[in-house]
């Protein structure tokens, strides 16, 4: 079988200094970071996680998963069930008539791959009960095939389609069956599935940190491993790695910011270091960075934050690349600082940027005493919220409920969280595990934040404003799909006050 070999970072010729010196940038910056997996050469010098995260949480890695797709039509092009020069509309007669047009019957499997496809945009949305494989075929296209640069997560939903009809299994059974199972990959890893039961492989993988850190190792060393008996297997097809691994495309003119500017090879980016980065939502990257034999994997949640992903990657770029070889310290104190520090990690209380008014240092104890088990009744809303009970407690767990009236009956849907520990519990409607705090940001308001686990990456942010006799509660979710019943405003008016 196959293991990581694992050492201390000053082994590797990297300093824990620098390490720690990018955990606590990305700890002022209020990046909410999930965890950080670092190799150097064949070794796994640093892997630890922000609690809840544990080693074997599963999490989504969102469009990481694209290049698992994209690695699972390699292997059935080796195997001869396909050409990646095929065109996609031979594999999928059903969806195609006289009125199609004719970019979309000269796109090649070449063209997805690459993010060159007839598309400006993905031909669906993740809200859709609708044929989402059908819709890359019914959709008008935007332009000629093979030329621009555009990011389509429905061409890689079509490839993922694709690998599920040529190979009899789901896309992620697959690749374990031909190559994954060699690294001992995650057994309870999945694809997400569209309503139609067809794999997410643009965006639906649900693995470990260390998975990704596997799969990035193999793309690293050209599509091989040797095992822990010195065999030398190779398990992704080597002329495939290499052209996927390479600047293909130009994505100037789309990215939003540096780190996606940087051009794209098939489904895997290049990075601002001259090598490719495996690239997820919200903050989930495996980073390559040959030129000094380092693998980086990180996942977060950077949804909603300005600027998140770049400050992970700079992070990293400013603050470890520049050390590694340095002068290391050999009495091993600086690497006992840094596991002191990170065996605390967790996904921290909120809290305001060092340059807020910081009016909510002196605001607890007057707020506690005030607000501490207030009852209001809700005006009409179009989530059907009736009632709000707020309880609040200094140290312990506290609570928000919200009743609504659901199949013409009450229905309570409690949020716990805290003040001086984040609390963790499952979300109400969704079923999902969560972490929350709170903080008050004036006499009178208060701030709560819920970070989601699992399927569902995102946050969900409560601010109150109290009266005298009333509240304004301002609800947003920070999520593309769920959680709609978490956005918008509620007024409630005070019903009673337990002191």
């Amino acid at each position: 079988m196959f293991t990581f070999n694992r050492a201390l970072p000053e082994e590797a010729g990297v300093p824990s200094r620098a390490i720690l010196d990018v955990i606590t940038y990305l700890d002022k910056k209020i990046i909410p970071m999930h965890s950080i997996l670092i190799m150097r050469g064949d070794k796994l010098i640093f892997e630890k996680y922000y609690a809840p995260y544990k080693a074997d949480t599963l999490h989504r890695m969102f469009s990481i998963s694209k290049s698992f797709t994209g690695v699972a039509i390699a292997l059935l092009a080796q195997e001869g069930k396909l050409s990646i020069d095929d065109h996609i509309v031979d594999y999928f007669t059903e969806y195609v008539n006289a009125q199609t047009h004719h970019w979309i019957k000269e796109t090649t499997i070449r063209n997805m791959l690459e993010m060159r496809s007839c598309h400006a945009s993905s031909t669906f949305s993740e809200r859709s009960e609708y044929n989402w494989v059908e819709s890359f075929f019914t959709v008008a296209p935007t332009h000629k095939p093979g030329t621009v640069f555009h990011y389509d997560t429905s061409a890689t939903h079509v490839l993922s389609a694709l690998v599920e009809k040529l190979s009899g299994t789901d896309l992620l059974s697959y690749l374990k069956d031909k190559a994954l199972k060699y690294v001992k990959f995650s057994s309870d890893s999945y694809m997400i599935k569209d309503p139609r039961g067809v794999a997410m492989g643009g965006s639906g993988l649900m693995a470990t940190p260390l998975d990704i850190m596997k799969f990035l190792y193999i793309l690293k060393n050209n599509g091989t491993i040797t095992d822990d008996s010195g065999k030398r297997r190779s398990l992704f097809p080597e002329d495939y790695v290499k052209r996927a691994t390479s600047n293909i495309s130009d994505t100037l003119i789309n990215a939003p910011s540096p780190c996606e500017a940087q051009g794209y090879g098939m489904q895997i980016w290049q990075n601002e270091k001259g090598a490719f980065v495996l690239y997820g939502l919200g903050g989930q990257f495996g980073i390559s960075i040959p030129e000094q034999d380092i693998l980086i994997v990180t996942t977060a949640d950077t949804l909603g934050i300005q600027g998140g992903n770049q400050i992970i990657y700079d992070a990293f770029y400013n603050l470890l690349l520049p050390h590694i070889d340095s002068t290391v310290d050999a009495t091993g104190a600086e690497y006992t600082k840094l596991i002191e520090t990170t065996n605390r990690l967790e996904i921290s209380l909120p809290r305001t940027p060092e340059n807020y008014l910081r009016t909510h240092i002196s605001a607890s104890s007057a707020a506690f005493a005030k607000y501490a088990d207030c009852y209001f009744n809700l005006e009409d809303n179009w989530q059907k919220y009736t009632a709000l009970h707020l309880k609040l407690t200094k140290d312990g767990i506290s609570y928000l409920e919200l009743t609504r009236e659901y199949n013409d009956k009450p229905e309570n849907l409690r949020i716990d969280f805290g003040f001086t520990k984040m609390q963790t519990g499952i979300f109400p409607i969704y079923n999902k595990e969560y972490t929350a705090g709170a903080i008050w940001l004036r006499d009178n308001s208060l701030y709560i934040r819920v970070h989601m686990i699992g399927e569902i990456v995102g946050s969900v942010h409560f601010q109150f404003y109290f009266g005298d006799d009333d509240v304004v509660v301002h609800m947003h979710k920070i999520e593309g799909t769920y959680l709609d019943e978490f956005e918008g405003h509620l007024y409630g008016h005070l019903i009673a006050q337990n002191k």
